[in-house]
């Protein structure tokens, strides 16, 4: 008997989700964000430009989307926590300057901070769906070194938090230094001699 079920909707949906997702990302290392469109992304990933536009309402909402999705759900358990925050500091930072560092990663990014400087709506979007999560589990790790005396009590952790990542964004972003090893090491380093403790 022949099989009339209808195809699954759904899984179609997915799959030119996907395929769209995959040609943003392709083409905007390729041709840069400037000369990115709905219509070359319809073209790469074989779908009509009116899927594009049913679900998204501009390029910039689609690269978002799309870089989204490759970025690792952030771990719910957070930092490491080995009662050596320096360590862990540096460890972390180190595997953040290596994704930094991947061209991969460094073509949507950039795109999206060019962008959203100029659309507070997407700005707000890319600081909540990216940012603050990861701002947010340096904070923790903060306090859980205040909770043991490693930080100092008067400490702000949210502050001592963006001391830690604003230097590092911004060396990427504007190009000012090499993210490099050593300099994820002495940013550790510096940050932490003014939030230990005194007396």
């Amino acid at each position: 008997m022949a099989n009339t079920s209808t195809p699954d909707s759904s899984r179609r949906s997915e799959r030119s989700r996907r395929a769209i997702f995959d040609a943003a990302l392709a083409l905007v290392g390729e041709v840069g964000y400037d000369k990115l469109t709905i219509e070359g992304i319809a073209s790469r990933a074989g779908v009509g430009k009116q899927t594009i536009y049913r679900w998204w309402p501009s390029k910039a909402a689609v690269l978002l989307d799309a870089f989204t999705a490759t970025v690792d759900d952030y771990d719910t358990k957070g930092l490491p926590d080995t009662g050596d925050l320096a360590a862990d500091l540096k460890f972390v930072l180190r595997a953040t300057a290596d994704e930094f560092n991947d061209p991969a990663f460094q073509a949507p990014y950039r795109a999206l901070a060019a962008a959203g400087a100029n659309d507070e709506e997407l700005s707000r979007t890319f600081v909540a769906r990216l940012s603050e999560p990861g701002t947010r589990l340096y904070v923790d790790r903060l306090r859980a070194a205040q909770e043991t005396g490693e930080v100092g009590a008067d400490i702000d952790v949210r502050i001592a938090a963006e001391m830690l990542l604003s230097p590092f964004s911004q060396r990427w972003l504007m190009r000012t230094g090499e993210l490099t090893y050593d300099f994820v090491d002495t940013l550790v380093d510096q940050v932490l001699r003014g939030l230990r403790p005194r007396g």
